[in-house]
């Protein structure tokens, strides 16, 4: 109760403090870092206004994810930054940084693969997910790594880069191939090489169709001379080539290499689809899922800034979706002209196209765009601090309030694109009709498709799950099968015998509450008194600790095991709780299932939910007993042959295994490895001297 008292007191004057600093907030862009009890950073976000989108937190009402991390903040800090962009980029480092738990974090490797032409006098072809300043030439990303290398396999076949990674003293079959230049035996000139990977960059790029003619031209060649295998040999890189460029599923006229982005959010949870366009064609995408806390949007703008920080590749042209408050905001206001398209460039963009701050904003379809909405576009990027854009302080802050109602405190999409444009150097586009609209439409409902998936797989899962619980409940008369309780034990000709529990809660496993046995009063392989041990031991703490009882208690074994488990249940603890063994066939599979004092079979069909059910209990459960027991007799091993040598404590087995590694490696030393362990040379002799002799 101390403790409890010591904990509000604690809290409320974290709640003071944090009070008085949200007083000081600057009107300033910048990034917050929200922290807990301990000092750990727990959140990171950024903001156009500090003061305003800090103070939210601690304002008003917050849905149930927000309301998680409002709760565990105890303090935070913040780091004033001169505009968006540099927020944008201080953000995520600050995420890579601190692996905050509630940010939105790049989890599957961090990185994607790439294909990468290394920088060496005779270059190779890999893949990899480490991207270095090394001069070498890199393409990508790939979604995942079977994309990676089948490009690859393909591009193998078609440059005869080296394919060793140590140059060998003679041609390999790749040679004989024409796989491989062969540079172990023969000068290569550097032109060729810078030959083939200019070849394979302009393949990488879209440029397929070029490449495909040439390799048209060659096999007619080829087979005008007769040279029928090799003719077939390109002929096959043709039909691959193919293969892999017509998986594209939209085309625009223009053939730019596009990142199309598109995100749903949906019970916490947010699904972000990237569409990888590449000449103009739709070849790959990517897909992640993920538990996020922030507001939507900028977690997802947090997600495309972390995809891009350690990206070499970056396109031509980057799409993203329009916040879906703002949109519905938009159509609602009706007065209000759409753009066709946003167009967003970085001020590099504009300094060499000549494109002026405000034509950057305005659209591709009319350039003579309304000057008070390029003015209003210009004032959604300007600093915080830079308040004569907008009007007065008053004005500001009522505009603040108005997009935060929209937008949830977001900034503008517009703002947030044009960040990311200044940041990377190349246009962004948040497009509001037309083909572009359509391809981040078209990535929207696959994340949304994807993301109901998920949720419909669950809820699949555990309705049939639980109903497997139920009809199992009822096949053996009763009425609730919330809770089981499964044992089965573990023993080599009874050395190192052991015993394991399992629990089932409504058809799933419950991990937390599973158990490990040694057996203590059991001599030899005897299955039914190590069943009546477990027993006891388990359900006298059951009793003494008054811990839930389940509903139905499974033994792995036919009637010697029921008839022991019941025994002890009934006889010594006055427990009746029902007892089923699982008997298996002569396969080591699930047969069937045996019920009360009759052991009377319980007639489950083999196809059912809850015979399928059964099996998985059954499989865990001895999973989990025969992994405990590979445990404790590797212990059993390695204290049997260390310790029965004199002058070997534990201390000394624990330094011999930590130094050595493995028992093979202490056998095969000499005496001269033991002197760094201050062990002597006469009881090394020992030690090597019974290790020996006990493997012989």
């Amino acid at each position: 109760m101390k403790s409890y008292a010591e904990d509000l007191q604690n809290q409320e004057k974290a709640l003071e403090n944090i009070r008085h600093k949200l007083a000081l907030l600057p009107d300033a862009s910048g990034c917050y870092l929200m922290k807990n009890s301990e000092g750990t950073i727990i959140y990171v976000g950024k903001a156009k206004v500090l003061k305003n989108r800090v103070r939210s937190y601690f304002t008003g009402s917050h849905n149930g994810k927000t309301q998680r991390l409002v709760a565990d903040i105890r303090d935070f800090e913040y780091i004033v930054t001169g505009s968006n962009m540099e927020a944008l980029i201080l953000e995520c480092n600050l995420i890579k940084k601190h692996q905050p738990r509630y940010n939105v974090l790049l989890k599957d490797d961090k990185t994607f693969p790439y294909l990468k032409i290394t920088n060496e006098a005779h270059p190779k072809l890999e893949v990899t997910r480490r991207v270095l300043k090394d001069k070498a030439k890199y393409f990508g990303p790939y979604p995942n790594s079977y994309a990676a290398h089948q490009t690859k396999k393909l591009l193998d076949r078609m440059y005869p880069l080296r394919k060793c990674g140590v140059m060998p003293k003679e041609v390999c079959l790749y040679y004989h191939m024409h796989q491989c230049l062969g540079p172990c035996v023969k000068e290569v000139e550097k032109e060729t090489y810078d030959q083939i990977s200019q070849e394979i960059g302009s393949f990488l790029s879209g440029g397929h169709e070029e490449i495909k003619k040439d390799l048209q031209r060659k096999m007619q060649e080829a087979a005008e001379e007769l040279y029928f295998e090799r003719a077939k040999e390109l002929r096959d890189q043709i039909i691959s080539i193919d293969a892999m460029m017509e998986k594209q599923k939209i085309t625009t006229s223009d053939a730019k290499d596009r990142d199309v982005f598109g995100f749903s959010v949906d019970k916490g949870w947010m699904c972000v689809q990237i569409l990888y366009v590449r000449k103009g064609k739709m070849i790959e995408r990517h897909m992640s899922t993920f538990p996020f806390y922030g507001e939507a949007y900028s977690d997802f703008m947090s997600y495309v800034t972390q995809y891009y920080s350690d990206n070499p590749a970056v396109p031509q042209e980057i799409l993203l979706p329009d916040s879906p408050k703002l949109m519905k905001a938009k159509s609602a206001d009706v007065d209000q002209p759409i753009a066709t398209e946003t167009e967003l460039y970085s001020a590099t963009t504009a300094e060499t196209t000549g494109i002026t701050d405000e034509e950057a904003v305005q659209t591709e379809s009319d350039r003579s765009a309304d000057p008070l909405r390029v003015a209003e576009a210009r004032a959604a990027y300007a600093e915080g601090t830079n308040q004569a854009q907008v009007g007065d302080q008053e004005t500001w802050e009522t505009e603040t309030e108005t997009e935060t109602q929209l937008s949830g405190g977001l900034e503008d999409p517009s703002a947030a694109a044009l960040a990311l444009a200044e940041w990377l150097d190349v246009k962004v586009l948040v497009p509001q009709r037309g083909l572009k609209k359509q391809m981040t439409g078209m990535a929207t409902e696959n994340a949304r498709v994807a993301l109901d998936e998920k949720f419909k797989l669950i809820e699949r899962d555990e309705e049939r799950t639980s109903k497997a619980a139920s009809n199992l409940g009822r096949a053996i008369g009763l009425d609730s099968l919330h809770r089981v309780e499964a044992f089965d034990n573990s023993n080599i000709q009874g050395s190192d015998p052991v015993s394991a529990m399992i629990v089932f809660i409504d058809g799933k496993p419950a991990k937390k509450e599973y158990r490990k046995y040694k057996i203590r009063s059991v001599q030899g392989p005897d299955d039914y008194e190590t069943m009546r041990e477990v027993i006891r031991r388990r359900y006298e703490r059951v009793l003494k600790e008054n811990l839930e009882r389940p509903d139905l208690i499974i033994v792995d074994g036919g009637r010697g095991q029921i008839k022991a488990a019941t025994d002890v249940l009934e006889n010594e603890l006055g427990l009746f709780i029902p007892v089923c063994g699982l008997v298996k066939d002569a396969k080591h599979r699930t047969s069937q299932l045996l019920m009360g004092e009759t052991f009377e079979a319980v007639t489950l069909a083999r196809n059912s939910e809850e015979f399928y059910l059964l099996q998985r209990i059954q499989d865990e459960v001895h999973r989990f007993a025969i992994t405990f027991h590979r445990e404790q007799r590797g212990k059993s091993m390695v204290t049997s042959q260390l310790d029965s040598i004199p002058g070997i404590g534990e201390k000394r087995r624990k330094l011999l295994l930590k130094h050595f590694g493995s028992l093979k490696k202490i056998r095969e030393a000499s005496v001269e490895d033991f002197r760094p362990l201050s062990i002597g040379d006469k009881l090394a002799r020992q030690i090597i001297a019974a290790l020996r002799e006990e493997e012989s």
